[in-house]
């Protein structure tokens, strides 16, 4: 397992999450990204170690380069990686995060009654697994 790869955590029951980790996963052409639920026991288990609260959910979670990075910045890191115009947002990293982060929280605080949730998390498809993070794949 290359140790150059980032590891994206979400919340596996909301479905705004799991569309956007389909999306990130169908973008990411250069395969720089493995991705896991917050609520997986192995995800809380490598979040521990980067003093992430273990029933943290209020944004995604990006582990780049072994820094931690929440909320408007972890989504414009993730942009910049992706295939298709999305690096074009990344600029927008040099905005302040006072600015950015409102946005982000409210759509996060409204994600579930816009977008729904599930019952369970999702399971990767067999064509995903590689994408999953897991025991036998995780670069920290």
């Amino acid at each position: 397992m290359s140790q150059n790869k980032s590891v994206i955590f979400f919340d596996g029951v909301c479905n705004l999450c799991n569309s956007s980790i389909d999306f990130i996963i169908r973008n990411d052409k250069n395969n720089q990204f493995l991705v896991g639920a917050l609520q997986d026991d192995f995800s809380k288990k490598i979040l521990s170690k980067f003093d992430v609260k273990e029933d943290y959910l209020d944004s995604l979670v990006l582990i780049q380069d072994s820094k931690v990075f929440y909320r408007s910045t972890a989504a414009l890191k993730i942009s910049k990686h992706l295939a298709g115009l999305w690096p074009i947002f990344y600029p927008l990293i040099i905005l302040p995060r006072w600015l950015r982060d409102p946005v982000y929280d409210w759509i996060g605080k409204n994600r579930y009654k816009w977008f729904g949730k599930k019952n369970t998390c999702r399971l990767p498809k067999p064509e995903e697994r590689a994408k999953f993070l897991s025991p036998e794949n995780s670069p920290i």
